[in-house]
């Protein structure tokens, strides 16, 4: 006798995800989704299967704030072995080229400069990335050359923590769209000897970091999945706030404008508005309106 499944149900809200190593950012997602029962679920910000930290994860209404998360500063910690260079830029892929040279400390630090700032990053093969509709790691596993053109990221930081004869820790900050992998094979490129990354952790997505995530153990089988869960408004708070009352909440969830009256006000820009604690909408001041671009059904 078949079981009937039981109805998914709403849930609203972000997850701070410690992610473990050998899990896909996808696969993530839906183990929490299975246990919140939930309608609804993303992730802001792919990490790959090697990597571990901060996956923030959101449910239902919170998956409309994505994008603000997802542009927020990214730092990661990670290790380069040198010598080797990967089809993937990392140890999980086959090695295409081999190096005996090995770099000293000091050549290490005199090149990291070179790469702070908006720097032209040519993603790796093995990526995210679309191309004509599809992923390019899909087209790169099916043995296709893929093309990706070089874009500008950008690199707040880059430090290095440690240094051997055949690796090199470094922890980097970094805004949308910056590869770590492509890091360590471009400088090891310019360094002469080759390298893939080995190692990566990342400690924080913009508001989210260690000190506020869970592990997939703590809410699967330590009884805090409650606590983990974090309110929709988490991922709006690098935006300013406009509070409102019920009338104006009720005509900006309804796609009306509202003009923003009072000094404080601000003139420009993208801002949100709440309602008793509650987020209502956000979108674009414009000629001191306030355009809602996307609402938030949620109750007061």
């Amino acid at each position: 006798m078949n079981q009937k499944k039981t109805p998914r149900v709403v849930v609203n809200g972000w997850i701070a995800l410690d992610k473990p190593t050998g899990l896909t950012s996808t696969q993530a997602v839906s183990r929490l989704k299975r246990l919140y029962n939930a309608l609804k679920a993303g992730h802001a910000g792919t990490l790959d299967p090697l990597a571990s930290g901060i996956l923030p994860i959101a449910f239902g209404e919170a998956t409309k704030t994505v994008p603000f998360v997802q542009d927020g500063e990214k730092t990661y910690h990670f290790t380069v072995q040198w010598g080797e260079e990967t089809d993937t830029d990392d140890s999980q892929g086959r090695i295409i080229n081999t190096s005996l040279s090995r770099p000293s400390q000091e050549k290490i630090e005199s090149l990291l400069p070179d790469f702070l700032g908006a720097i032209q990053q040519t993603p790796p093969q093995f990526s995210a990335i679309k191309i004509a509709g599809e992923r390019a790691y899909d087209l790169a596993r099916d043995g296709e050359v893929v093309e990706l053109a070089p874009r500008t990221v950008q690199i707040y930081s880059l430090n290095l923590l440690h240094a051997s004869a055949d690796e090199a820790q470094f922890s980097m900050t970094c805004g949308k769209g910056a590869y770590v992998r492509a890091i360590a094979r471009d400088l090891g490129r310019r360094l002469g000897c080759l390298g893939h990354v080995t190692a990566l952790r990342r400690t924080r997505v913009g508001l989210f970091t260690e000190q506020h995530a869970f592990t997939l153990n703590q809410i699967e089988n330590e009884n805090m999945a409650d606590t983990a869960l974090s309110s929709v408004e988490t991922g709006l708070l690098a935006l300013p706030c406009i509070i409102v009352d019920r009338d104006t909440a009720t005509r900006l969830r309804r796609g009306s404008s509202i003009i923003l009256r009072g000094r404080h006000a601000p003139n420009e820009g993208i801002v949100y508005a709440a309602c008793e604690g509650v987020p209502v909408a956000f979108g674009e001041i414009i000629e001191g309106a306030l355009a809602p671009s996307r609402v938030f059904n949620l109750p007061f």
